[in-house]
Formats: C-alpha cells, sequence, structure tokens
C-alpha cells in the first residue's frame, strides 16, 4: 500500500493533534508533507515540524491557504472559524481531497465551497457527518427519506428556558460527554453546534433542510443516522471518539484497522433517544431560517453566534440572550442570494455581523 502524502491545516489544535497521533500509528499508510497552525502553541508547532520534517510549514491563515494548495492527495482542514474558508477552496481548486473539520468554511461559503467540489471531493471529520457518510452507502441519494443528526443535549438537557436564566459559562463548559475548546462547547450548549451541522448536512447530502432532524441521545453513542424509503435506518455507533472520523476522513473510502477501540458488546447497556426541545432551545429552528434563506445568511448566523459567545464568556450576555441577539443580528441582514457570491461578500457578511451583534450587546438591545 503507498502511502498517502496529507497536509494538516491547524496541526496544533485537537483535531490536528489527533491526526498526527493517527499518522504515529500508522507510519506505513500516511506521510505528512504539510503542517500549519494559527499561532497560539509555536512550541508545540516547533516539535511537530521537527518530528515530521514536512516539505512545507507556517503559521497564519496565507501559511494554511498556500498549503492547501500544494500537491498531496489529502488536505485536512483543522482550523477552527473563519479563517478556514480561503484554505477550503485553495485545496477544492487543487483537486486534492479535503478532509474537512472546518464546518465554518462550508456553512459560511454555501454554493460557493460546493460549486467548486467535485463529487466525492469532500470528506466530512466532524462526527455526524462521517457517521451519515458511512450510513449513506447502504442505498443510493434517491433510496433516503431522511437525515437524523443525534445531539448530546449538552450540560443543560431538561431544562427549560426560565431555567436557563442564570446559568454560568462554568456550568455551560461542562459537556457531558465530549471534551472540545470553549467555543464548540458552549455552543454544543445552546445547540448552535446542531444547527450549524443541520446546515452542513444540507450542504454535503444534497437533501433538503425539511428532512434533516434532529434527536437528543445523552449518551453520543449512535452519531447518526440514516431513514430510507423502506423503513429501514441504518445508524453508526462507536464509543465517543474522534479517531474513527478522522481517519475516515485520511484513508477515504478505506477504513484504518485499529483507530479506536468499539464497544464492548457483552456489557449490558442501553440507548435513549428523546425529542428536540425547540422552546428552550431554538438554535436549531433558526439555523433552519437562515439555511433556508442561503446565501449569506449562514455566515451571519455563524459570526453573531460567535460574537455573542465571546460576550457571555465575557459576562456581557446572558446564556438565554446568546439566540434572540443572533436571530434579531440575521433579521436585520440584507441576504445577499447564493448566484455569484464571492469569498468578498462572504467575509464582509461575516464583518457586518460581527459589528451588528456586538452593536446590539453594548445596548443591551436584545429582544426578550
Amino acid at each position: 500500500m503507498t502511502a498517502r502524502d496529507i497536509v494538516i491545516l491547524g496541526s496544533t489544535g485537537s483535531i490536528g493533534t489527533q491526526a498526527l497521533d493517527l499518522v504515529r500509528a500508522n507510519p506505513d499508510r500516511f506521510r505528512v508533507v504539510g503542517l500549519t497552525a494559527g499561532g497560539s502553541n509555536p512550541e508545540l508547532f516547533e516539535a511537530q515540524v521537527a518530528e515530521f520534517a514536512p516539505a512545507f510549514s507556517g503559521l497564519g491563515e496565507e501559511a494554511s491557504t498556500e498549503a492547501a494548495g500544494r500537491a498531496c492527495d489529502v488536505v485536512l482542514n483543522g482550523i477552527t472559524g473563519a479563517v478556514g474558508l480561503r484554505p477550503t477552496l485553495a485545496a477544492l481548486d487543487a483537486g486534492t481531497t479535503l478532509a474537512l473539520a472546518n464546518k465554518e468554511s462550508l456553512i459560511m461559503g454555501g454554493s460557493l465551497v460546493t460549486d467548486r467540489a467535485r463529487p466525492g471531493q469532500i470528506v466530512p471529520v466532524d462526527s455526524e457527518h462521517s457517521a451519515l457518510a458511512q450510513c449513506l452507502r447502504a442505498g443510493s441519494h434517491d433510496d433516503v427519506r431522511r437525515l437524523v443528526l443525534t445531539a448530546s443535549g449538552g450540560p443543560f438537557r431538561g431544562r427549560t428556558r426560565d431555567d436557563l436564566a442564570e446559568v454560568t459559562v462554568e456550568e455551560a463548559l461542562q459537556h457531558p460527554t465530549w471534551s472540545m475548546g470553549p467555543v464548540i462547547t458552549i455552543n454544543s450548549a445552546t445547540l448552535v453546534n446542531k444547527g450549524l451541522e443541520v446546515i452542513e448536512a444540507h450542504l454535503l447530502f444534497g437533501i433538503p433542510l425539511d428532512r434533516i432532524d434532529v434527536v437528543v441521545h445523552p449518551t453520543s453513542d449512535v452519531h447518526s443516522m440514516v431513514e430510507f424509503v423502506d423503513g429501514s435506518t441504518i445508524l453508526q455507533a462507536s464509543p465517543p471518539t474522534m479517531m474513527i472520523p478522522i481517519a475516515l476522513g485520511l484513508a477515504w473510502p478505506d477504513r484504518v484497522p485499529d483507530a479506536a477501540p468499539g464497544f464492548d458488546w457483552s456489557t449490558p447497556g442501553t440507548w435513549e433517544f428523546f425529542p428536540l426541545d425547540d422552546e428552550a432551545f431554538p438554535a436549531v429552528s433558526l439555523a433552519r431560517t437562515a439555511g433556508g434563506l442561503g446565501g449569506t445568511a449562514p455566515a451571519v448566523y455563524n459570526a453573531a453566534n460567535e460574537e455573542c459567545v465571546e460576550a457571555f464568556r465575557g459576562g456581557r450576555l446572558r446564556f438565554v440572550d446568546i439566540i434572540p441577539t443572533v436571530a434579531a443580528v440575521l433579521a436585520a441582514h440584507d441576504v445577499r442570494s447564493g448566484e455569484h457570491l464571492s469569498v468578498d461578500d462572504v467575509l464582509a457578511a461575516d464583518a457586518w455581523a460581527r459589528e451588528e451583534a456586538s452593536a446590539l450587546i453594548a445596548d443591551k438591545d436584545v429582544p426578550a
């Protein structure tokens, strides 16, 4: 088997470091030819470069964009945030397989990204979308009745909106099943992350938004499901780990043996599923609105939320005011359609949304 040449963007983050663990365990399958990072942990980055000796390495968005366009077999985009958009486009334009963990670039870019991708060029690394991609092997696109994304429900599952009025940042950071960075952990508490994933699934798999459901599954053992027209449901399950979707992203369509431990089926256990409480957690419903509007609307949803999360972490916004503020920003936005959308259009919408959200937060002009 010939080793695949891979470029890892965001090598010092959670996805990047786990990907390098996978490379260490499988030196015959993967060879690192490019490493980039944002620069928040230069000591770790220097150690990675020294260990893997890639042909190209660098810090910052420009370095990531350059690395993504270089000759290789797979680009793993593990960058967080809007800065991942240009590298995503660079990898697609180069014709390289894109293992995509940077959901923001797809959600922000929309048709700007999907129109550049050839069929099968984007391999999702989000656990839910990796699960869907695996399940979709069981039938054709026309056989699909609906996609079902699972959500842990976060630390506040079962609480009403009134119960959430005074929750603290520390409480919001206590995710029950996953260890993640602060922004994505708070996004999981509000369920914004699941809203983003609904839009992402729509863009990746071409399934209408009204045929993409969300169910609450507290233990995060089932990562997502596909229901087919004959009534069959295929699900993908494993103990909570990102190693399996990362391994699939790098090796797709092949699997990497022993990427992660499986279940001990001799141990008794149960899986529970609950409906999503849209009243207490309206983020998913608002994401469907943004996804339906298309164009620059998803970028506004994402950017406004990031500003609100930062304000919540800084004590300037209540937890329950995050989604109403995002909704107010989205309602004020003059959506530019997806047709002929440019990178500058998307980034301008992102910047506008951040300014609008910041102004609402500063003025305390948040709808009840």
